[in-house]
This record gives C-alpha cells, sequence and structure tokens, in this order.
C-alpha cells in the first residue's frame, strides 16, 4: 500500500491539539458487505447500513479491492451517466483509467487522484489500461460519492486530475503516523481537491502502537473507513478494523491509535477520514443519479435516454 510516503517523516509540519479540545466519541462502527461493481471488480459498500443524515454530504462509498488480479482478470466500467454529484476516485494500488463526455480523462496511479464534478450530467468510463489487463496485478482504491446541494447540482461537469505528489503531508508530534490530506483543511493544512461542497478528506498511516490526534471542524460529521489494519478509534478507543466504518459524535478532534500487532500482510494501520458541512437538503438518489426529488430524478433518466448528458468520444 504505497500511495505517497516520505523517507523521513519528522520532516513534514507537526500536527498539534489545544489542551482544551474535546476529542469526538463514536456513535457506531458498522461493517462493510462485499458485492461487485461494473463489469465485475470486487469492491465493500463502506456506507451501508449507516442512516444518510450520519453520512451527508457524502452517499456512497467503495472500496475497490484490494486484490491481486491474475492476467486477463483486471476489469472496470461500462460507459455510464452522471448527474447532481461528484465521484472522487483516489487509487492505492494499481492504476485505473478515466475518460468521459466533457474532454475530461487521464491515467491514475499510486496516491493520485479523480475528482469529477457530474453537475448537470456527463457520461464516463473507468477501467483498467490494456497494459494491466494483460499482466495482472495488484489493485486498490476508493470511489467516493459527494453530494451537491440543489443550487449546484446543475453547474458544468469539471475534472481535476490531482498528482500524488500534489498532496499536503502532515504528522503527528512522535512521528508515528502520517496523514495525506487530499482535500479540505485539516489543522489550517489545505489538500489540493477542489469542492464545491465544504469537506475534508486525508489518508492516515499509523505504524503499530502509534497514536495520532487530529482537530477536525465542529462543523463537520467525521468518518473514519479502516482500508487495511486494526486499532481503536474516538475517545473512548472503539475497536476497528478492515473493512469497518467509523461515525464520530460531536467534539473537535479525531483520536486514532493502531493496535501494536498487526497482520503480517498489513504492517500499518490504514484510515480515510472524511467529514463535511452537512447540505441537510433531501436526497433523491437512484442508479448514478442523486437529485432532491423524485421527479428530478425521472428527468434525469428521460434526459440520458435522449442524448442530453454528452456523446461518447470516438
Amino acid at each position: 500500500m504505497p500511495a505517497v510516503t516520505v523517507e523521513d517523516v519528522l520532516e513534514l509540519p507537526q500536527i498539534d491539539v489545544a489542551i482544551d479540545a474535546r476529542p469526538r466519541p463514536v456513535v457506531s462502527v458498522t461493517t462493510a458487505p462485499s458485492g461487485f461493481e461494473g463489469e465485475g471488480f470486487p469492491v465493500r459498500r463502506a456506507f451501508a447500513g449507516v442512516d444518510l443524515a450520519a453520512l451527508d454530504p457524502f452517499v456512497h462509498m467503495d472500496q475497490m479491492g484490494e486484490v491481486e488480479y491474475a492476467p486477463g482478470e483486471p476489469k472496470g466500467t461500462s460507459w455510464h451517466p452522471h448527474r447532481g454529484f461528484e465521484t472522487v476516485t483516489y487509487i492505492i494500488d494499481g492504476t485505473f483509467q478515466h475518460r468521459d463526455s466533457h474532454g475530461g480523462g487521464g491515467l491514475i496511479t499510486n496516491g493520485d487522484t479523480q475528482w469529477m464534478t457530474a453537475g448537470g450530467g456527463i457520461l464516463h468510463i473507468e477501467r483498467p489500461p490494456e497494459d494491466m489487463v494483460a499482466a495482472g496485478g495488484l489493485f486498490h482504491g476508493i470511489q467516493l460519492w459527494v453530494n451537491l446541494p440543489a443550487a449546484q447540482k446543475w453547474v458544468e461537469p469539471r475534472y481535476q486530475d490531482i498528482r500524488a505528489g500534489e498532496v499536503t503531508l502532515v504528522r503527528s508530534p512522535d512521528g508515528g503516523a502520517m496523514a495525506r490530506i487530499i482535500a479540505g483543511d485539516v489543522a489550517g493544512h489545505a489538500g489540493p481537491g477542489i469542492t464545491y461542497t465544504p469537506i475534508a478528506m486525508a489518508h492516515v498511516t499509523l505504524s503499530p502502537a502509534a497514536r495520532f490526534e487530529l482537530p477536525w471542524d465542529p462543523a463537520f460529521n467525521a468518518l473514519a473507513y479502516v482500508l487495511a489494519g486494526k486499532g481503536r478509534v474516538g475517545a473512548e478507543g472503539a475497536p476497528i478494523r478492515t473493512g469497518q466504518l467509523a461515525v464520530f459524535g460531536a467534539g473537535d478532534t479525531l483520536v486514532l491509535e493502531a493496535d501494536q500487532t498487526q497482520d503480517g500482510h498489513t504492517p500499518s494501520l490504514e484510515v480515510l477520514l472524511l467529514g463535511g458541512r452537512p447540505i441537510g437538503e433531501p436526497v433523491a438518489a437512484y442508479g448514478p443519479f442523486v437529485m432532491n426529488t423524485r421527479a428530478e430524478l425521472q428527468q434525469a433518466f428521460e434526459d440520458f435516454q435522449r442524448g442530453r448528458m454528452g456523446v461518447i468520444p470516438d
């Protein structure tokens, strides 16, 4: 799980917390069920069983893999539409290729992120490149859906190509943990992702027995999803492991701790932190569309069927 690493963690900016900061408690821990997406690649449904109000402004997240593909096995998606939200694809291991009907696209690999604002409507495709299909290999990533408020659901589509070297890196005081800030602000350190909805997104790696306490905007909700490893989270140290999501309550900081013993496959605790300012609007979501009303959903399907969301490029 390389993502972004550095030779000397202690050279990174240090994150400190106020003495009177209140660690957030854990409201729930849920386990993501496994399934398949697109043409048949394995995923964990990270938000399954969690109340949408606790997730707002996020609506869906899949952990793609971790899987070691044999030659000929890598799979992706076919061309499909989106409207009303943003898709964020973060690749930890392996390579993924994106194209869309608005001219966006590119190849992302270890630690890269593609941020696609579907807005009023777009067609796109995501798949492994031909060389990976032929050779197989390790694949692991995340796709997150970020809702757009009603006033911005019809914005022009936009594509952001965020390279691994552009993310903001910070560390715990003792250097036992490192965070890669992909978007938003964490303790005054901003990630490169540009968002319509105010959010924060960071990938944290904790060495065995390491502890990391990060300031978190009190106006944001807070979620921690374990990509790999095992440890404890929250003010009370709730146990958590690979494929589990913790939802936090109110407070000023997020506390993460890695167990002393990790398995041989996972030397560290790897956690994706998410938070955002809740939009607080009705959500009508079905398939590839996230709108506010059922009528808007029906309009989205009609617009797609009539070719109003773009044309598949040659």
